[in-house]
C-alpha cells in the first residue's frame, strides 16, 4: 500500500506540474494552487477508473452481454455523465460552491461547543489501523448510502430526480453517474458532512469515493455476472443491481401513479438488504426502466440529451411541489 501510495503521489505530483499549476498561473489563479493540487487527484484516480472500466468491465461486457446495445446515443450520454464525476469536474464545482458552507457550519459547530466525533478511536489499538478503520469507515458510508437510496424511492418528491437514474433502458458501465445533477448535489452533501462527522482523512475520503464508484460502475455492466450463492450476499453484483433497475419492481411512475418502493438498495454490501427485508435474490436478468416510458402505458419521455435530461428533471420536481389549480 505504502509503495503504491507513493508511485500515486509522484503521478499527482507531476499532473499538477505539467498540467494545472501552468494553467491557474495563466488565468491568475495562483492563490488556488493548493487546491488545485487536491483536484488533480481527484482527476489522476478518474483516470484510473476509466482505465479499469475500459479495460476489465468491458471485456467483462463483450464476454456474456445480457442484451445486444442497440441504442448508442444513449449510451454516449451517459459516458458524458461518467467523464463530469469521474474526472473530477463535478466534485470540483461542489468544492467551489458547497464546501465553504460546510466550512462555515463546522465552525459554528466547534464553537458552540459540539465536540468532534472520530470514529476510527472507537476501538483504540484496532481502529488506528489503517485497513481495519478503512473498511469501518465503508461499511458506514454504505449503510447511509444505503437509507439515501430507499429515500430516493421512498419520498415522490425525490424519486422525480431519482427517476433519470432508472430511465435508462440500456445499462452499461457509464450508467452509474447518469444522475440529476440536483439529485447528485444532495446525495454528496450528506456524504461530505458523515465524512466530517466521523472524521475521515482527506486521502481516505478520495479512496473511499474511488473505490465505491468503481464497485457501482461493476454493478451496473451489462453482463451476465453474479457471484455464486455466497459472494453474492458479500457484496453486490451486476445481477443484484440489475434487478433493482427492473421494470415494475417498486417504481412503476415518476408522475405519481403506482406506489414507489422497490429492491436491492444496496451500493456495495447486500447485507443491509438481507437485514431489511429488501433482498430479492432472484436469478434472473430482466429488462431495465421505468413502467410509464412503456408505450402502453403513456411512453413518458424522459429526455434524450443532456440538458433534456436535467430539465425534465427539474419540471418534473416543480409538478410535484408546486400546488395545482
Amino acid at each position: 500500500m505504502d509503495l503504491l501510495s507513493e508511485y500515486f503521489d509522484l503521478a499527482q505530483q507531476w499532473l499538477f506540474e505539467q498540467l494545472l499549476q501552468p494553467l491557474l498561473f495563466a488565468l491568475g489563479l495562483g492563490n488556488l494552487l493548493e487546491d488545485g493540487y487536491a483536484a488533480t487527484g481527484w482527476l489522476l484516480v478518474g483516470l484510473i477508473q476509466i482505465a479499469v472500466m475500459l479495460t476489465l468491465f468491458k471485456a467483462l461486457e463483450r464476454w456474456r452481454p445480457v442484451e445486444a446495445v442497440t441504442d448508442r446515443p444513449a449510451v454516449r450520454v451517459d459516458v458524458i455523465y461518467t467523464l463530469i464525476h469521474r474526472l473530477g469536474l463535478f466534485r470540483v464545482a461542489m468544492f467551489f460552491a458547497i464546501d465553504p458552507l460546510w466550512d462555515a457550519l463546522s465552525g459554528e459547530l466547534r464553537l458552540a461547543g459540539v465536540p468532534s466525533f472520530q470514529l476510527d478511536a472507537l476501538w483504540p489499538g484496532v481502529t488506528d489501523i489503517a485497513w481495519v478503520s478503512f473498511l469501518l469507515y465503508l461499511l458506514v458510508f454504505d449503510f447511509v448510502n444505503y437509507w439515501l437510496h430507499r429515500a430516493q424511492h421512498q419520498f415522490h418528491w425525490w424519486w422525480q430526480l431519482h427517476a433519470l437514474h432508472h430511465s435508462q433502458r440500456q445499462m452499461t458501465l457509464w450508467s452509474d453517474n447518469r444522475n440529476h445533477l440536483l439529485d447528485d448535489v444532495l446525495m454528496d452533501a450528506a456524504i461530505v458532512l458523515l465524512a466530517r462527522f466521523i472524521g475521515v482523512e482527506p486521502g481516505q475520503f478520495v479512496l473511499l469515493v474511488a473505490l465505491s464508484q468503481l464497485l457501482e460502475s461493476l454493478s451496473h455492466a451489462n453482463t451476465r455476472l453474479w457471484f455464486g450463492p455466497l459472494l453474492e450476499r458479500v457484496l453486490v453484483s451486476p445481477r443484484f443491481h440489475r434487478r433493482h433497475h427492473s421494470i415494475g419492481i417498486g417504481h412503476e411512475s415518476a408522475a405519481g401513479r403506482g406506489t414507489l418502493g422497490g429492491c436491492n438498495f444496496a451500493v456495495l454490501f447486500p447485507i443491509w438488504d438481507q437485514l431489511f427485508g429488501t433482498a430479492d435474490w432472484q436469478l434472473r436478468y430482466d429488462p431495465t426502466g421505468i413502467r410509464d416510458q412503456l408505450p402502453e402505458e403513456g411512453g413518458r419521455d424522459y429526455g434524450r440529451g443532456f440538458w433534456a435530461q436535467q430539465w425534465l428533471g427539474l419540471t418534473r420536481l416543480a409538478g410535484r411541489l408546486l400546488p395545482r389549480r
